[in-house]
Protein backbone atom coordinates (compact mmCIF):
# COMPACT_ATOMS: atom_id res chain seq x y z
CA UNK A 1 0.00 0.00 0.00
CA UNK A 2 2.88 2.36 0.83
CA UNK A 3 4.36 1.96 -2.67
CA UNK A 4 0.99 2.58 -4.30
CA UNK A 5 0.62 5.90 -2.53
CA UNK A 6 4.24 6.86 -3.24
CA UNK A 7 4.06 6.30 -6.97
CA UNK A 8 0.56 7.70 -7.30
CA UNK A 9 1.87 10.85 -5.65
CA UNK A 10 4.90 10.86 -7.92
CA UNK A 11 2.73 10.51 -11.01
CA UNK A 12 0.44 13.27 -9.77
CA UNK A 13 3.45 15.54 -9.23
CA UNK A 14 4.76 14.67 -12.67
CA UNK A 15 1.44 15.52 -14.32
CA UNK A 16 1.30 18.79 -12.39
CA UNK A 17 4.80 19.66 -13.60
CA UNK A 18 3.82 18.92 -17.19
CA UNK A 19 0.73 21.08 -16.81
CA UNK A 20 2.90 23.90 -15.48
CA UNK A 21 5.27 23.50 -18.42
CA UNK A 22 2.36 23.57 -20.83
CA UNK A 23 1.03 26.71 -19.19
CA UNK A 24 4.41 28.31 -19.72
CA UNK A 25 4.28 27.88 -23.49
CA UNK A 26 5.15 31.17 -25.18
CA UNK A 27 2.37 33.49 -26.18
CA UNK A 28 4.20 34.05 -29.45
CA UNK A 29 3.38 30.63 -30.96
CA UNK A 30 7.11 29.95 -31.05
CA UNK A 31 8.25 26.77 -29.28
CA UNK A 32 10.40 27.19 -26.15
CA UNK A 33 12.75 24.47 -27.42
CA UNK A 34 13.36 26.10 -30.80
CA UNK A 35 16.97 26.68 -31.79
CA UNK A 36 18.50 30.13 -31.87
CA UNK A 37 18.92 29.86 -35.63
CA UNK A 38 15.20 29.08 -36.00
CA UNK A 39 14.31 31.99 -33.72
CA UNK A 40 16.56 34.22 -35.79
CA UNK A 41 14.82 33.09 -38.98
CA UNK A 42 11.43 33.84 -37.39
CA UNK A 43 12.57 37.35 -36.48
CA UNK A 44 13.89 37.87 -40.00
CA UNK A 45 10.51 36.80 -41.38
CA UNK A 46 8.67 39.14 -39.01
CA UNK A 47 6.94 36.33 -37.09
CA UNK A 48 8.80 37.03 -33.85
CA UNK A 49 10.51 39.89 -32.04
CA UNK A 50 13.32 39.98 -29.53
CA UNK A 51 10.98 41.66 -27.06
CA UNK A 52 8.54 38.74 -27.35
CA UNK A 53 11.37 36.23 -26.90
CA UNK A 54 12.48 37.94 -23.71
CA UNK A 55 8.91 38.06 -22.41
CA UNK A 56 8.44 34.36 -23.18
CA UNK A 57 11.68 33.45 -21.40
CA UNK A 58 10.67 35.50 -18.36
CA UNK A 59 7.29 33.75 -18.29
CA UNK A 60 8.88 30.30 -18.36
CA UNK A 61 11.34 31.30 -15.65
CA UNK A 62 8.40 32.42 -13.51
CA UNK A 63 6.50 29.19 -14.17
CA UNK A 64 9.29 26.61 -14.00
CA UNK A 65 12.23 28.15 -12.17
CA UNK A 66 10.55 30.17 -9.44
CA UNK A 67 7.46 27.94 -9.08
CA UNK A 68 6.34 24.59 -10.52
CA UNK A 69 9.29 22.17 -10.35
CA UNK A 70 11.42 25.07 -8.99
CA UNK A 71 14.52 24.41 -11.06
CA UNK A 72 16.54 27.18 -9.33
CA UNK A 73 18.56 27.69 -12.51
CA UNK A 74 18.42 31.50 -12.49
CA UNK A 75 19.92 33.67 -9.76
CA UNK A 76 19.16 37.15 -11.12
CA UNK A 77 17.44 38.85 -14.04
CA UNK A 78 18.76 41.83 -15.96
CA UNK A 79 16.33 44.71 -15.28
CA UNK A 80 17.21 46.22 -18.67
CA UNK A 81 16.62 43.08 -20.76
CA UNK A 82 13.29 44.15 -22.23
CA UNK A 83 14.56 47.64 -23.04
CA UNK A 84 17.64 46.14 -24.69
CA UNK A 85 15.44 43.82 -26.74
CA UNK A 86 13.27 46.71 -27.92
CA UNK A 87 16.36 48.63 -29.09
CA UNK A 88 17.52 45.63 -31.08
CA UNK A 89 14.06 45.23 -32.60
CA UNK A 90 14.24 48.88 -33.68
CA UNK A 91 17.63 48.25 -35.26
CA UNK A 92 16.23 45.29 -37.18
CA UNK A 93 13.26 47.33 -38.34
CA UNK A 94 15.70 49.98 -39.59
CA UNK A 95 17.54 47.35 -41.64
CA UNK A 96 20.52 46.78 -39.34
CA UNK A 97 21.08 43.21 -38.14
CA UNK A 98 24.35 42.63 -36.30
CA UNK A 99 24.59 38.91 -36.98
CA UNK A 100 23.19 35.50 -36.01
CA UNK A 101 22.82 36.47 -32.33
CA UNK A 102 20.84 39.68 -32.98
CA UNK A 103 17.99 39.82 -30.46
CA UNK A 104 18.62 36.42 -28.86
CA UNK A 105 18.57 36.26 -25.02
CA UNK A 106 21.63 34.84 -23.23
CA UNK A 107 22.11 33.80 -19.59
CA UNK A 108 25.52 34.28 -17.99
CA UNK A 109 26.89 31.98 -15.32
CA UNK A 110 26.95 34.05 -12.14
CA UNK A 111 30.73 34.28 -12.01
CA UNK A 112 30.83 36.52 -15.10
CA UNK A 113 30.54 40.27 -14.58
CA UNK A 114 28.00 42.35 -16.48
CA UNK A 115 27.34 46.09 -16.27
CA UNK A 116 23.57 45.79 -15.88
CA UNK A 117 23.14 46.35 -12.15
CA UNK A 118 23.16 42.66 -11.20
CA UNK A 119 25.67 41.34 -8.67
CA UNK A 120 28.28 38.76 -9.66
CA UNK A 121 28.22 36.43 -6.67
CA UNK A 122 29.82 33.12 -7.71
CA UNK A 123 26.89 31.82 -5.67
CA UNK A 124 28.36 33.10 -2.40
CA UNK A 125 26.66 35.37 0.12
CA UNK A 126 30.08 36.97 0.60
CA UNK A 127 29.69 38.59 -2.85
CA UNK A 128 26.03 39.58 -2.63
CA UNK A 129 27.05 43.25 -3.04
CA UNK A 130 29.49 42.64 -5.88
CA UNK A 131 27.99 45.06 -8.41
CA UNK A 132 31.09 46.20 -10.27
CA UNK A 133 29.60 48.11 -13.19
CA UNK A 134 32.03 46.21 -15.43
CA UNK A 135 31.24 44.17 -18.51
CA UNK A 136 33.52 41.16 -18.94
CA UNK A 137 35.00 41.38 -22.46
CA UNK A 138 33.05 38.29 -23.50
CA UNK A 139 29.83 40.01 -22.41
CA UNK A 140 30.75 43.11 -24.44
CA UNK A 141 31.46 40.88 -27.43
CA UNK A 142 28.07 39.22 -27.09
CA UNK A 143 26.14 42.46 -26.74
CA UNK A 144 28.09 44.00 -29.62
CA UNK A 145 26.95 40.99 -31.65
CA UNK A 146 23.33 41.78 -30.74
CA UNK A 147 22.69 39.36 -27.88
CA UNK A 148 20.39 40.37 -25.00
CA UNK A 149 21.77 39.58 -21.55
CA UNK A 150 18.79 38.03 -19.77
CA UNK A 151 20.44 37.59 -16.38
CA UNK A 152 22.66 35.31 -14.31
CA UNK A 153 22.52 31.53 -13.95
CA UNK A 154 22.94 29.59 -10.71
CA UNK A 155 26.04 27.39 -10.38
CA UNK A 156 28.08 25.30 -8.00
CA UNK A 157 29.30 27.81 -5.42
CA UNK A 158 32.78 29.13 -6.22
CA UNK A 159 32.67 26.94 -9.35
CA UNK A 160 32.84 23.77 -7.21
CA UNK A 161 36.19 24.71 -5.68
CA UNK A 162 35.20 25.07 -2.04
CA UNK A 163 34.87 21.56 -0.62
CA UNK A 164 35.84 17.99 -1.43
CA UNK A 165 32.30 17.04 -0.38
CA UNK A 166 30.40 19.76 -2.24
CA UNK A 167 27.05 19.15 -3.93
CA UNK A 168 27.15 20.19 -7.57
CA UNK A 169 24.74 22.98 -8.43
CA UNK A 170 24.27 24.25 -4.84
CA UNK A 171 24.91 27.83 -3.73
CA UNK A 172 24.32 29.75 -0.54
CA UNK A 173 22.60 32.44 -2.62
CA UNK A 174 20.04 30.37 -4.51
CA UNK A 175 20.10 26.78 -3.28
CA UNK A 176 20.20 23.66 -5.44
CA UNK A 177 19.79 23.62 -9.21
CA UNK A 178 17.42 20.78 -10.13
CA UNK A 179 17.73 18.49 -13.12
CA UNK A 180 14.66 19.02 -15.37
CA UNK A 181 14.62 15.35 -16.45
CA UNK A 182 14.39 14.09 -12.86
CA UNK A 183 14.45 16.76 -10.19
CA UNK A 184 15.94 14.45 -7.56
CA UNK A 185 19.09 13.98 -9.68
CA UNK A 186 22.20 16.06 -10.11
CA UNK A 187 22.42 18.81 -12.69
CA UNK A 188 26.22 18.45 -12.40
CA UNK A 189 28.45 21.49 -12.14
CA UNK A 190 29.71 23.94 -11.90
CA UNK A 191 27.72 25.52 -14.76
CA UNK A 192 24.58 23.74 -13.56
CA UNK A 193 22.18 26.64 -13.97
CA UNK A 194 23.40 27.39 -17.49
CA UNK A 195 22.86 23.78 -18.55
CA UNK A 196 19.45 23.45 -16.93
CA UNK A 197 18.18 26.81 -18.22
CA UNK A 198 19.00 25.86 -21.81
CA UNK A 199 17.71 22.30 -21.44
CA UNK A 200 14.43 23.41 -19.85
CA UNK A 201 13.74 26.06 -22.48
CA UNK A 202 14.13 28.95 -20.03
CA UNK A 203 16.57 30.51 -22.48
CA UNK A 204 18.09 29.42 -25.79
CA UNK A 205 21.72 30.37 -25.16
CA UNK A 206 23.91 30.42 -22.06
CA UNK A 207 27.53 30.82 -21.02
CA UNK A 208 29.29 28.46 -18.65
CA UNK A 209 32.88 28.38 -17.44
CA UNK A 210 35.14 25.38 -17.08
CA UNK A 211 38.26 24.55 -15.11
CA UNK A 212 37.79 20.78 -15.37
CA UNK A 213 34.39 19.53 -16.54
CA UNK A 214 32.31 22.51 -15.48
CA UNK A 215 30.87 23.17 -18.94
CA UNK A 216 30.94 19.68 -20.37
CA UNK A 217 29.46 17.76 -17.41
CA UNK A 218 26.34 19.92 -16.88
CA UNK A 219 25.87 20.09 -20.66
CA UNK A 220 25.98 16.28 -20.88
CA UNK A 221 23.85 15.62 -17.79
CA UNK A 222 21.18 18.04 -19.05
CA UNK A 223 21.25 16.93 -22.68
CA UNK A 224 22.61 20.07 -24.34
CA UNK A 225 25.63 21.04 -26.40
CA UNK A 226 28.62 22.39 -24.48
CA UNK A 227 32.01 23.54 -25.71
CA UNK A 228 35.12 24.06 -23.61
CA UNK A 229 37.35 26.01 -26.01
CA UNK A 230 41.12 25.89 -26.33
CA UNK A 231 42.66 27.79 -23.42
CA UNK A 232 43.26 31.31 -24.70
CA UNK A 233 40.59 31.47 -27.40
CA UNK A 234 38.13 33.26 -25.09
CA UNK A 235 38.88 36.02 -22.56
CA UNK A 236 38.63 35.42 -18.80
CA UNK A 237 38.86 39.07 -17.70
CA UNK A 238 36.26 39.93 -15.02
CA UNK A 239 35.36 36.28 -14.52
CA UNK A 240 35.68 35.04 -10.93
CA UNK A 241 38.78 32.84 -11.24
CA UNK A 242 40.14 29.50 -10.16
CA UNK A 243 43.12 29.08 -12.47
CA UNK A 244 44.65 31.14 -15.26
CA UNK A 245 46.09 27.85 -16.54
CA UNK A 246 42.73 26.09 -17.02
CA UNK A 247 39.76 28.48 -16.73
CA UNK A 248 37.77 29.28 -19.86
CA UNK A 249 34.19 30.34 -20.61
CA UNK A 250 32.27 28.36 -23.20
CA UNK A 251 28.86 28.29 -24.91
CA UNK A 252 25.99 26.03 -23.83
CA UNK A 253 23.14 25.61 -26.31
CA UNK A 254 20.59 23.12 -27.60
CA UNK A 255 22.24 22.82 -31.04
CA UNK A 256 25.77 22.75 -32.41
CA UNK A 257 24.92 25.57 -34.83
CA UNK A 258 24.02 27.85 -31.95
CA UNK A 259 27.25 26.96 -30.14
CA UNK A 260 29.22 27.85 -33.28
CA UNK A 261 27.41 31.18 -33.56
CA UNK A 262 28.14 32.00 -29.92
CA UNK A 263 31.79 31.02 -30.18
CA UNK A 264 32.15 33.26 -33.22
CA UNK A 265 31.04 36.21 -31.10
CA UNK A 266 32.95 35.27 -27.93
CA UNK A 267 36.35 34.33 -29.34
CA UNK A 268 39.17 36.83 -29.73
CA UNK A 269 42.22 38.41 -28.16
CA UNK A 270 41.93 40.53 -25.02
CA UNK A 271 44.88 42.80 -24.08
CA UNK A 272 44.05 42.27 -20.39
CA UNK A 273 44.32 38.48 -20.70
CA UNK A 274 47.79 37.44 -21.96
CA UNK A 275 46.66 33.87 -22.59
CA UNK A 276 44.48 35.15 -25.48
CA UNK A 277 47.41 36.68 -27.36
CA UNK A 278 46.99 34.27 -30.31
CA UNK A 279 43.17 34.10 -30.28
CA UNK A 280 42.59 36.49 -33.18
CA UNK A 281 45.00 34.49 -35.34
CA UNK A 282 43.09 31.27 -34.67
CA UNK A 283 39.53 32.57 -34.63
CA UNK A 284 37.53 31.65 -37.73
CA UNK A 285 33.99 31.53 -39.10
CA UNK A 286 32.73 28.52 -37.15
CA UNK A 287 29.33 28.56 -38.83
CA UNK A 288 30.84 28.31 -42.32
CA UNK A 289 32.29 24.87 -41.63
CA UNK A 290 29.04 23.24 -40.51
CA UNK A 291 28.04 20.70 -43.16
CA UNK A 292 25.89 17.57 -42.70
CA UNK A 293 28.46 15.40 -44.51
CA UNK A 294 31.50 16.51 -42.48
CA UNK A 295 31.90 13.01 -41.02
CA UNK A 296 32.53 11.40 -44.41
CA UNK A 297 36.06 9.89 -44.40
CA UNK A 298 36.89 11.51 -41.04
CA UNK A 299 39.28 9.34 -39.01
CA UNK A 300 38.07 9.20 -35.41
CA UNK A 301 39.62 7.49 -32.40
CA UNK A 302 37.27 5.64 -30.07
CA UNK A 303 37.79 5.82 -26.29
CA UNK A 304 36.01 3.40 -23.97
CA UNK A 305 34.87 4.56 -20.55
CA UNK A 306 36.46 2.75 -17.61
CA UNK A 307 35.75 4.85 -14.50
CA UNK A 308 32.05 5.00 -13.66
CA UNK A 309 31.05 2.67 -16.50
CA UNK A 310 27.37 2.18 -17.14
CA UNK A 311 26.20 -0.73 -19.35
CA UNK A 312 23.22 1.34 -20.46
CA UNK A 313 25.48 4.24 -21.46
CA UNK A 314 27.78 1.81 -23.26
CA UNK A 315 24.80 0.61 -25.31
CA UNK A 316 23.87 4.16 -26.30
CA UNK A 317 27.52 4.82 -27.20
CA UNK A 318 27.56 1.76 -29.47
CA UNK A 319 24.55 3.16 -31.32
CA UNK A 320 26.37 6.48 -31.62
CA UNK A 321 29.40 4.73 -33.09
CA UNK A 322 27.13 2.99 -35.59
CA UNK A 323 25.74 6.39 -36.59
CA UNK A 324 29.27 7.73 -37.06
CA UNK A 325 30.14 4.78 -39.31
CA UNK A 326 26.94 5.17 -41.30
CA UNK A 327 27.80 8.84 -41.85
CA UNK A 328 31.12 7.76 -43.38
CA UNK A 329 33.55 8.10 -40.48
CA UNK A 330 36.48 5.70 -40.15
CA UNK A 331 36.65 4.53 -36.53
CA UNK A 332 39.86 3.39 -34.85
CA UNK A 333 39.94 1.86 -31.36
CA UNK A 334 42.28 3.84 -29.09
CA UNK A 335 43.65 2.90 -25.69
CA UNK A 336 43.64 5.76 -23.21
CA UNK A 337 46.20 6.43 -20.48
CA UNK A 338 46.30 3.88 -17.65
CA UNK A 339 45.13 4.66 -14.14
CA UNK A 340 48.64 5.44 -12.90
CA UNK A 341 49.14 8.07 -15.61
CA UNK A 342 45.76 9.67 -14.93
CA UNK A 343 46.38 9.66 -11.19
CA UNK A 344 49.70 11.47 -11.74
CA UNK A 345 48.00 14.10 -13.90
CA UNK A 346 45.17 14.58 -11.40
CA UNK A 347 47.54 14.89 -8.44
CA UNK A 348 49.67 17.51 -10.19
CA UNK A 349 46.52 19.31 -11.31
CA UNK A 350 45.10 19.44 -7.78
CA UNK A 351 48.33 20.76 -6.31
CA UNK A 352 48.57 23.41 -9.02
CA UNK A 353 44.96 24.57 -8.78
CA UNK A 354 45.20 25.32 -5.06
CA UNK A 355 48.20 27.59 -5.64
CA UNK A 356 46.62 29.29 -8.64
CA UNK A 357 43.29 29.77 -6.91
CA UNK A 358 44.80 31.54 -3.92
CA UNK A 359 46.76 33.97 -6.11
CA UNK A 360 43.98 34.59 -8.63
CA UNK A 361 41.18 34.97 -6.09
CA UNK A 362 43.13 37.39 -3.92
CA UNK A 363 43.87 39.53 -6.99
CA UNK A 364 40.21 39.44 -8.06
CA UNK A 365 38.82 40.28 -4.61
CA UNK A 366 41.24 43.20 -4.31
CA UNK A 367 39.71 44.73 -7.46
CA UNK A 368 36.12 44.80 -6.19
CA UNK A 369 34.07 47.81 -5.06
CA UNK A 370 34.49 49.01 -1.44
CA UNK A 371 31.05 47.69 -0.52
CA UNK A 372 32.47 44.16 -0.84
CA UNK A 373 34.31 43.74 2.46
CA UNK A 374 35.79 40.32 1.63
CA UNK A 375 39.22 41.20 0.17
CA UNK A 376 41.24 37.98 0.57
CA UNK A 377 40.82 34.20 0.70
CA UNK A 378 41.43 34.36 4.46
CA UNK A 379 38.55 36.87 4.77
CA UNK A 380 36.35 34.50 2.80
CA UNK A 381 37.20 31.53 5.03
CA UNK A 382 36.36 33.60 8.11
CA UNK A 383 33.07 34.75 6.53
CA UNK A 384 31.98 31.18 5.82
CA UNK A 385 32.92 30.09 9.33
CA UNK A 386 30.55 32.64 10.87
CA UNK A 387 27.76 32.40 8.26
CA UNK A 388 25.65 29.26 8.87
CA UNK A 389 23.77 29.68 5.57
CA UNK A 390 27.02 28.85 3.76
CA UNK A 391 27.79 25.55 5.46
CA UNK A 392 24.60 23.54 6.07
CA UNK A 393 25.64 20.80 3.63
CA UNK A 394 29.43 20.83 3.36
CA UNK A 395 32.50 22.73 4.50
CA UNK A 396 35.39 24.58 2.87
CA UNK A 397 38.33 22.17 2.96
CA UNK A 398 39.64 23.26 -0.45
CA UNK A 399 39.62 26.90 0.66
CA UNK A 400 41.55 25.98 3.80
CA UNK A 401 44.07 23.90 1.85
CA UNK A 402 44.49 26.68 -0.72
CA UNK A 403 45.10 29.28 2.00
CA UNK A 404 48.15 27.27 3.05
CA UNK A 405 49.44 26.90 -0.51
CA UNK A 406 52.80 28.44 -1.46
CA UNK A 407 53.07 31.54 -3.67
CA UNK A 408 52.65 31.17 -7.41
CA UNK A 409 56.42 31.68 -7.83
CA UNK A 410 57.16 28.54 -5.80
CA UNK A 411 59.47 26.12 -7.61
CA UNK A 412 57.51 23.07 -6.53
CA UNK A 413 54.30 24.53 -7.90
CA UNK A 414 55.94 25.47 -11.20
CA UNK A 415 57.21 21.89 -11.59
CA UNK A 416 53.78 20.45 -10.78
CA UNK A 417 51.97 22.67 -13.30
CA UNK A 418 54.52 22.04 -16.05
CA UNK A 419 54.37 18.32 -15.38
CA UNK A 420 50.57 18.19 -15.42
CA UNK A 421 50.37 20.05 -18.72
CA UNK A 422 53.18 18.00 -20.28
CA UNK A 423 51.60 14.67 -19.28
CA UNK A 424 48.10 15.65 -20.42
CA UNK A 425 49.24 16.97 -23.79
CA UNK A 426 51.50 13.97 -24.34
CA UNK A 427 48.62 11.59 -23.60
CA UNK A 428 46.24 13.28 -26.04
CA UNK A 429 48.89 13.82 -28.72
CA UNK A 430 49.99 10.18 -28.50
CA UNK A 431 46.46 8.86 -28.97
CA UNK A 432 45.83 11.15 -31.92
CA UNK A 433 49.18 10.40 -33.57
CA UNK A 434 49.46 6.67 -32.93
CA UNK A 435 46.00 6.00 -34.33
CA UNK A 436 46.40 8.58 -37.10
CA UNK A 437 43.07 10.20 -36.19
CA UNK A 438 42.03 13.84 -36.09
CA UNK A 439 39.69 13.64 -33.08
CA UNK A 440 38.75 11.29 -30.26
CA UNK A 441 35.25 10.36 -29.13
CA UNK A 442 33.92 8.76 -25.96
CA UNK A 443 30.88 8.93 -23.66
CA UNK A 444 30.93 12.34 -21.96
CA UNK A 445 29.72 10.79 -18.68
CA UNK A 446 26.94 8.53 -17.42
CA UNK A 447 23.32 9.46 -16.70
CA UNK A 448 22.68 11.77 -13.76
CA UNK A 449 22.98 10.25 -10.30
CA UNK A 450 20.68 11.02 -7.38
CA UNK A 451 21.61 14.01 -5.20
CA UNK A 452 22.52 12.70 -1.76
CA UNK A 453 23.31 15.39 0.83
CA UNK A 454 24.64 12.74 3.23
CA UNK A 455 26.91 10.56 1.11
CA UNK A 456 27.27 12.67 -2.03
CA UNK A 457 26.91 11.36 -5.57
CA UNK A 458 28.74 8.52 -7.24
CA UNK A 459 31.54 9.30 -9.67
CA UNK A 460 30.03 9.30 -13.15
CA UNK A 461 33.36 9.16 -14.98
CA UNK A 462 34.33 11.59 -17.75
CA UNK A 463 37.00 12.60 -20.24
CA UNK A 464 37.24 16.18 -19.02
CA UNK A 465 40.62 16.13 -17.26
CA UNK A 466 42.93 15.60 -20.26
CA UNK A 467 41.53 18.49 -22.35
CA UNK A 468 41.17 20.67 -19.24
CA UNK A 469 44.78 20.28 -18.11
CA UNK A 470 46.27 20.32 -21.61
CA UNK A 471 44.22 23.36 -22.63
CA UNK A 472 42.77 21.49 -25.63
CA UNK A 473 39.12 21.84 -26.71
CA UNK A 474 36.28 19.52 -25.69
CA UNK A 475 32.82 19.42 -27.32
CA UNK A 476 29.90 17.43 -25.92
CA UNK A 477 26.78 16.65 -28.00
CA UNK A 478 23.61 14.69 -27.11
CA UNK A 479 23.77 11.05 -28.25
CA UNK A 480 20.70 9.50 -26.60
CA UNK A 481 19.17 8.67 -23.25
CA UNK A 482 19.09 6.06 -20.49
CA UNK A 483 15.66 5.65 -18.87
CA UNK A 484 14.79 9.17 -19.98
CA UNK A 485 18.05 10.68 -18.69
CA UNK A 486 20.31 12.28 -21.32
CA UNK A 487 23.77 10.99 -22.20
CA UNK A 488 26.22 12.78 -24.49
CA UNK A 489 29.20 11.99 -26.68
CA UNK A 490 32.49 13.90 -26.33
CA UNK A 491 34.66 15.09 -29.23
CA UNK A 492 38.26 15.86 -28.22
CA UNK A 493 40.88 17.41 -30.50
CA UNK A 494 44.20 19.25 -30.53
CA UNK A 495 44.61 22.94 -29.71
CA UNK A 496 42.62 25.36 -31.87
CA UNK A 497 40.57 22.58 -33.50
CA UNK A 498 37.17 24.05 -32.51
CA UNK A 499 36.05 24.49 -36.12
CA UNK A 500 36.65 20.81 -36.88
CA UNK A 501 35.09 19.59 -33.62
CA UNK A 502 31.99 21.70 -34.28
CA UNK A 503 31.78 20.47 -37.88
CA UNK A 504 31.96 16.82 -36.82
CA UNK A 505 29.60 17.38 -33.89
CA UNK A 506 27.13 19.08 -36.22
CA UNK A 507 27.29 16.21 -38.70
CA UNK A 508 26.66 13.72 -35.88
CA UNK A 509 23.79 15.83 -34.55
CA UNK A 510 22.14 15.97 -37.98
CA UNK A 511 22.56 12.22 -38.44
CA UNK A 512 21.02 11.32 -35.09
CA UNK A 513 18.78 14.12 -33.77
CA UNK A 514 19.31 12.43 -30.41
CA UNK A 515 18.42 15.26 -28.04
CA UNK A 516 15.23 14.81 -25.98
CA UNK A 517 13.31 17.52 -24.13
CA UNK A 518 12.80 17.20 -20.35
CA UNK A 519 9.50 16.18 -18.76
CA UNK A 520 10.15 17.81 -15.35
CA UNK A 521 9.49 14.55 -13.48
CA UNK A 522 10.12 14.28 -9.71
CA UNK A 523 12.04 11.03 -10.23
CA UNK A 524 12.78 8.45 -12.93
CA UNK A 525 10.29 6.09 -11.28
CA UNK A 526 7.52 8.52 -12.20
CA UNK A 527 7.92 7.61 -15.86
CA UNK A 528 4.77 5.61 -16.65
CA UNK A 529 6.63 2.48 -17.74
CA UNK A 530 8.55 2.31 -14.45
CA UNK A 531 5.65 3.20 -12.17
CA UNK A 532 3.59 0.36 -13.65
CA UNK A 533 6.48 -2.10 -13.35
CA UNK A 534 7.20 -1.12 -9.75
CA UNK A 535 3.58 -1.62 -8.70
CA UNK A 536 1.44 -3.44 -11.30
CA UNK A 537 -1.60 -3.57 -8.99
Amino acid sequence: MFRTVTFAAALSAALAALATAAAAQPSSAYAPFASGSDQQAAMTAGRLTSEQLVKDDLARIAALDRTGPKLNAVIALNPHALADARKLDAERKAGHVRGPLHGLPVLLKDNIESADGTATTAGSLALKDNVTGRDAPIVKRLTDAGAVILGKANLSEWANFRSTHSISGWTGVAGLVRNPYSTDRTACGSSAGSGVAVSAGLVTLAIGTETDGSVTCPAAINGVVGLKPTLGLVSRTYVVPISAEQDTPGPMTRTVRDAAAMLGAMAGSDPADPATRDADAHKTDYLAGLKPDALKDARIGVLRMTLGRSPQTDAVFERALAALRKAGAVLVEVKGPDDAAMNAISAAEGESLRVEFKAALNAYLASLPPKVTIRTLDDLIAFNAREPRETPLFGQEIFEQSAKAPPITDAGYLRARANAKKLARAALDKMLTDANVEVLVGPSTGPASIVDPIDGSRNLGSYSTLPAVSGYPHLTVPMGSVSGLPVNISFLGPAWSEARLLALGYSFEQATHARINPLFLPNVGARPEFAKAYDPR
